[in-house]
């Protein structure tokens, strides 16, 4: 019957005579993808299975460690071609990742640029004079090596352009860039490294990416840091002529914090939207020369905000 119905997935129902049943499943596919978080597949996890642990961090509110629920060892990734990963079960500030990037590739560690950009996310751990020590931008751009500083940001982007015009160049498989110096580590209460390491991948084209992280706040900082560092592999990809691959996310203790039990379980009854999509406007000359105007989030739809104590 020409109007027969298919019924893929329990996801879509379409008409027989405008689609074929492979495209109707390519869609099915497509939307199941746009649908199921990865994010929240582990988070629910940690949230029912996590084992609850002792650890150091203080609440400013009441002078306590909270325990958390946690898990070690995990990984989630996520197709770049088919959106871009940032959270829709609660809303989140676009603003805030944008300028957060920027200030890492700019080599800072004071919370100057982000307090002029109403960015207040790591003030809890400046001193007064908004200093942090060497934490991301140092490493990044900065690390002290015995033959001088190296700056692992325009080391990355000429191994990526190298890799790209000759698959067979030495640096394919070691396009690293790494905020883990153990000979220049800032104060322990500083966040260290907690996104230590990300190895980048060329292949037919695209850029692909991997984020090891060895401390993972799943409330609060596992959203910023996924659209952080697809955001980074959007701009490397853009800058060197390639398209997007895979960001896959890779977790030592990723845990949940007791004050903020609450709120995930509110963020997990929350039917996520589609993801959006990225787009980037105009050229990007080089990595020093950033516009946040130039990044534009395409449909981005979210819950409400949802709000939690961070514990330092």
């Amino acid at each position: 019957m020409e109007n027969l119905l298919f019924a893929v997935k329990n996801t879509c129902i379409v008409s027989a005579s405008s689609s074929s049943p492979d495209r109707i499943l390519r869609e099915a596919d497509q939307k199941e993808r746009f649908m199921s978080d990865p994010y929240l597949e582990l988070l629910r996890e940690i949230r029912t299975t996590g084992l609850r642990k002792p650890q150091r961090a203080l609440l400013a509110s009441t002078g306590k460690r909270p325990e958390v629920l946690s898990v070690f060892g995990r990984q989630i990734r996520y197709d770049l071609s088919a959106g871009f990963p940032l959270v829709t079960t609660k809303k989140m500030p676009w603003n805030a990742i944008i300028h957060e990037l920027i200030w890492f590739l700019s080599g800072s560690t004071n919370v100057r640029y982000l307090r002029e950009n109403k960015v207040t996310i790591w003030d809890e751990w400046a001193d007064e004079t908004g200093e942090l020590g060497p934490v991301y931008g140092k490493q990044w751009r900065r690390w002290e090596g015995v033959k001088g500083p190296v700056d692992q940001v325009q080391n990355l982007i000429n191994g990526i352009k190298k890799v790209a015009a000759d698959p067979w160049a030495s640096e394919a498989r070691r396009l690293i860039l790494t905020a883990w110096n153990p000979g220049d580590m800032p104060d322990p209460k500083v966040p260290t490294g907690c996104h230590t390491l990300v190895q980048f991948n060329v292949t037919e084209g695209r850029l692909s990416s991997q984020l090891y992280q060895r401390s993972a706040d799943m409330f609060l900082g596992v959203p910023f840091n996924i659209a952080c560092y697809a955001l980074l592999t959007h701009i490397l990809a853009h800058i060197c002529h390639l398209e997007v691959g895979e960001y896959i996310h890779t977790f030592g203790d990723a845990h949940i914090y007791e004050n903020h039990f609450a709120a995930v379980d509110e963020q997990l009854q929350r039917e996520p939207y589609p993801f959006p999509r990225l787009e980037i406007v105009g050229e990007i000359v080089d990595i020093d020369h950033l516009d946040p105007a130039q990044f534009r989030l395409i449909g981005y739809q979210s819950h409400g905000r949802l709000v939690g104590e961070v514990a330092i």
